[in-house]
């Protein structure tokens, strides 16, 4: 194995670790979820090695940059949705989230066929948003008297940082149609 699929397969890894987390947290009948708390952190640590690793090795790829914010939204909507369906946040929170992704999803995906842009990396509001969105799922996950206000609030910030994320994609790539349309036909971009 190349070392510079290593970030790939950690983030397949990550992805292979969503059923099982959902089957833990469901199958722990204890107040505190252990098993699933610890696939949410090993599912966490793969996050932060695989772009640890990808930078350093300067292996990162148009896969990766898919496969890694696939891993990490696949992970939150399953935390999201068991924690939602124990009753400790408000339906709302992932109703947010899944309506915010599905807009950052297709608006990606019309945007890069759009501009023939290469997909861009994430960004300091999507890795605080999912820094937040973690310490928030495990916190509710181990502490699950936490008041619901708090827990929404928690989940609140995080999908605050995620619609900021959505904005400086949108402006990133936005920049990047209009410089080409700039430097494709020497004149500015068309009104």
């Amino acid at each position: 194995m190349k070392l510079k699929a290593l970030p790939n397969l950690l983030s397949g890894f990550r992805i292979c670790l969503v059923p099982v987390f959902v089957f833990a947290y469901f199958a722990d009948d204890g107040e505190v979820k252990v098993w699933a708390v610890s696939i949410y952190i090993v599912a966490a640590v793969t996050d932060f090695l695989d772009g640890f690793i990808a930078r350093r090795l300067s292996s990162t790829s148009n896969l990766g940059k898919v496969l890694d914010p696939l891993g990490d939204k696949l992970m939150t909507a399953a935390a999201l949705s068991c924690i939602t369906i124990d009753g400790l946040i408000p339906a709302w929170a992932i109703a947010a989230v899944v309506v915010k992704e599905l807009l950052m999803g297709i608006g990606g995906l019309v945007l890069h066929s759009k501009a023939k842009a290469e997909i861009p990396p994430s960004n300091i509001f999507g890795k605080t948003a999912t820094v937040v969105f973690v310490a928030a799922c495990a916190a509710l996950m181990v502490f699950p008297s936490i008041p619901r206000q708090y827990a929404s609030a928690m989940i609140g910030i995080a999908v605050g940082l995620t619609s900021a994320a959505l904005i400086s994609y949108i402006l990133t790539f936005s920049a990047e149609m209009r410089k080409r349309r700039t430097d494709g036909n020497g004149g500015p971009p068309p009104i």
